[in-house]
């Protein structure tokens, strides 16, 4: 993954200390609008969340959803088992083809801040793996940081910040999935956060 993890960033691997910096930014407010927006209103639907983090996203899903969360850190989905017991199945591995064998598809996958972690031959994998893990009709999800040119100055120095080292444009994400989906919604938003930030949305189908 292409990400910082030293210095100051490197308290970010603490879930309790990553928790706490994303309420203070608006991070539950992102997640609101996010399921508002672009979820299903009901809850009969799989979802699979590649890249879960503490899988705080499930305080605004509906009780009975089928959720998988996939991350790389066992001390976020340490953190997600504690929060949310058995509303969801956590696996601390990153979302790999042999993951996904014996799983059944999904209605929805998500990627929530992910992209910008990967370099372009890890997004193109990670694509490849949401449309394997999709089914007919279903929707990939991703949302990410983004450089435009009409952005505040201080939200591109926010971004510049983050330990994801893959930020891109609008266009560079969109063109990262026009492999694997053909019709890809690309939405920029700036309200999703409570401090100058700008987001990349692709809803993605087959």
């Amino acid at each position: 993954m292409a990400q910082k993890i030293t210095g100051f960033r490197a308290i970010f691997s603490s879930a309790p200390v990553y928790n706490l910096a994303q309420r203070m930014v608006g991070a539950e407010k992102a997640r609101r609008l996010l399921v508002k927006d672009y979820f299903p209103n009901h809850g009969n639907f799989r979802m699979l969340d590649i890249g879960c983090g503490t899988a705080e996203i499930l305080r605004h899903l509906p009780e009975n959803i089928e959720y998988y969360g996939f991350d790389a850190s066992d001390a976020y989905i340490n953190k997600a088992k504690q929060a949310f017991g058995t509303r969801g199945t956590f696996r601390a591995e990153l979302v790999r083809e042999a993951s996904l064998n014996d799983i059944e598809p999904f209605d929805i996958v998500m990627a929530f801040g992910l992209l910008h972690h990967l370099n372009d031959t890890e997004a193109r994998r990670l694509f490849a793996l949401a449309a394997q893990a999709l089914k007919p009709g279903g929707s990939l999800i991703t949302i990410d940081p983004t450089y435009t040119p009409e952005q505040r100055s201080f939200a591109r120095w926010i971004i510049s910040k983050d330990r994801g080292q893959c930020v891109r444009t609008p266009s560079n994400y969109q063109a990262l999935a026009s492999d694997h989906f053909s019709h890809i919604d690309l939405q920029v938003r700036e309200d999703l956060l409570n401090i100058p930030y700008s987001h990349a949305i692709l809803i993605c189908k087959s």
